[in-house]
């Protein structure tokens, strides 16, 4: 199944207010989707017979930045973090990208985290990529069984993959580079 014939079955399931967009332009073609209806998606995804997405080969976390005041007019998005989802179905052979956006802050409050509903308990490998992209990211996903830090120590501030992320001078006495 090609990703436009994907994208037409989740628009007759969910409608263009849940299934945003369509990318055939980029090489790797995605549909994007609203965050708050990701669990939801990724469900019918799971569980249709037609689509069969059994596997989550990976889940990563984009910043879309430029911090650099020179670089900024050539930057052609507006700021926000994306939450990318890469999936497989092994009995049809198929795969497809799910995007979603969120702003770099939840409300426009700088230091509130954005947020999506987890999808750990549709497939299982999410509960360890959820946590590196909250841990890195400083993405919050609703509903995880266990958002702590995988990577970085508890006590660490801030997620050093933003890229406007200011790394400490020192941690607990040690003086960085």
């Amino acid at each position: 199944m090609t990703v436009s014939e994907i994208h037409a079955r989740l628009l007759d399931r969910f409608g263009s207010d849940v299934v945003l967009t369509l990318n055939t332009e980029a090489i790797d073609h995605w549909i994007e989707v609203a965050a708050g209806r990701m669990a939801d998606v990724a469900t019918f995804l799971k569980q249709d017979e037609a689509l069969q997405f059994d596997n989550l080969t990976d889940l990563s976390a984009v910043d879309y930045l430029e911090p650099d005041p020179k670089k900024q007019k050539k930057f052609e998005h507006e700021p926000h973090v994306e939450v990318v989802y890469h999936l497989y179905s092994f009995p049809l052979k198929h795969r497809c990208t799910i995007k979603v956006k969120l702003p770099r802050w939840k409300d426009d409050q700088e230091g509130s985290l954005p947020e999506v509903p987890s999808v750990a308990h549709i497939w299982a490998i999410a509960d360890w990529h959820e946590r590196e992209a909250f841990d890195l990211m400083g993405i919050r996903f609703l509903g995880h069984p266990n958002l702590l830090r995988i990577l970085c120590p508890d006590d660490w501030v801030g997620h050093a993959l933003r890229k406007d992320y200011e790394f400490p001078l020192e941690y607990h006495g040690i003086r960085g580079m």
